[in-house]
């Protein structure tokens, strides 16, 4: 049985201070992955025994302040780090995570509050990802050494993809010598009707199993600033991967937050990127 971690611990805090302020009922909460935020809204209301209207108007917005930083907490809480791994599962099994997670939401921002026919309401977020004050600035580990990109394990049955697809040419305009055709901005994997999850350190693996595109392989400051990946349901907002991007078809996703690539799909992938460089950009967007 697990310790009890910093969330259980400012869960029960949260809850015993909700009822000693009548607060009302919770707003839904949500971690935004399309843009990169967790965004949650807290309600309060005072309870009848205030003695004026500022005394009222103050145990409200303090019920409504409690009540997002619960959930912003359970939020963060829940963040799937890599397929096996939460950000709560890191705070349990390291001190120095736990530390700078319980700083990341005691320092949450309030974005946005007002009272409303009794209520109050209290709009707080942390961002999923930046250099300071974020999820991944919290948990991401500093790599010591970048591991080059893998290269393809076979560049000329690479040369006919079996799904990559693009605006300006098409599988069949591959060149049959495993070279490059050039040009690509980016690169879009469509995971969709897969079940993928998002993630902040995804991989993306070959037919094979083995890793083309993962944390270990980037920057780490480009990382944490932005992510190895942005998250889409819909292909026309995946601006990240540039004006020309690359699209490829999953055919299965592994520990629900790996997309991986059929073989030949994958060697296109690294002879492209070995081109015009857009893996070690991280202009990579997933599609659910």
């Amino acid at each position: 049985m697990k310790p009890r971690s910093i969330f259980s611990r400012l869960c029960a805090l949260v809850t015993a201070l909700l009822i000693m302020s009548c607060a009302s009922a919770f707003a839904a909460a949500g971690t935004d992955w399309e843009n990169s935020v967790i965004e949650v809204e807290g309600t309060g209301v005072a309870p009848v025994n205030a003695r004026s209207a500022a005394q009222a108007r103050a145990m409200a917005r303090r019920a409504a302040v409690v009540d997002a930083y619960r959930q912003i907490a359970e939020q963060v809480a829940g963040v799937q780090v890599d397929a096996e791994t939460t950000v709560e599962d890191m705070a349990v099994s390291s001190d120095v995570v736990k530390t700078k997670v319980s700083a990341l939401v005691q320092g949450a921002r309030i974005v946005d509050e007002k009272a409303v026919d009794g209520a109050y309401t209290v709009k707080v977020q942390v961002p999923l990802f930046g250099v300071s004050k974020s999820v991944a600035a919290a948990v991401l580990p500093q790599t010591t050494v970048k591991e080059p990109l893998p290269a393809p394990t076979a560049p000329k049955e690479a040369s006919v993809p079996a799904a990559v697809r693009n605006t300006g040419s098409s599988a069949s305009a591959a060149p049959a010598d495993g070279k490059a055709i050039g040009g690509y901005t980016g690169l879009i994997v469509d995971c969709s009707g897969l079940g993928l999850k998002p993630a902040m350190s995804p991989v993306i693996k070959n037919g094979l199993g083995q890793p083309i595109y993962g944390y270990k392989n980037l920057d780490y400051d480009k990382v944490v600033a932005s992510g190895m990946a942005g998250y889409t349901t819909d292909v026309s907002r995946a601006a990240r991967a540039g004006s020309n991007p690359l699209v490829v078809r999953a055919i299965r996703v592994d520990g629900g937050v790996n997309p991986v690539l059929s073989t030949a799909d994958a060697d296109r992938v690294l002879i492209e990127n070995g081109a015009t460089g857009f893996l070690d950009k991280t202009n990579v967007v997933f599609v659910r």
